[in-house]
């Protein structure tokens, strides 16, 4: 019981606070973020973060490839085959960023 009077007693300060800050206040916060994210240095390193989880990823894939070889089922087989032909369409990815 206690623990649900301490959540709605914070549900109850978080609205109060909100409602202070208002309508002008969150456009003020979203702009900031619009603003951080449009940054070209921070789209950069988003991109750069991309570019190496993709090759540790290859890496990766190989390393297990090599070590689990044919003892994978061919279902899986088949399904991995599909992602990175799939992949490697070009273009950008589901996070938006590009496949170069």
């Amino acid at each position: 019981m206690r623990y649900r009077l301490t959540f709605i007693a914070g549900l109850a300060l978080g609205y109060v606070l909100g409602t202070r800050a208002g309508r002008e206040r969150y456009e003020q916060l979203k702009k900031s973020a619009r603003e951080f994210s449009q940054n070209p240095a921070v789209r950069n390193a988003a991109e750069s973060a991309a570019q190496t989880s993709r090759e540790m990823a290859g890496k990766a894939y190989h390393v297990v490839s090599d070590t689990i070889g044919d003892r994978m089922p061919e279902a899986v087989a088949d399904r991995v085959r599909s992602l990175r032909e799939r992949g490697q369409g070009g273009g950008e990815d589901d996070w938006g960023t590009t496949n170069t």
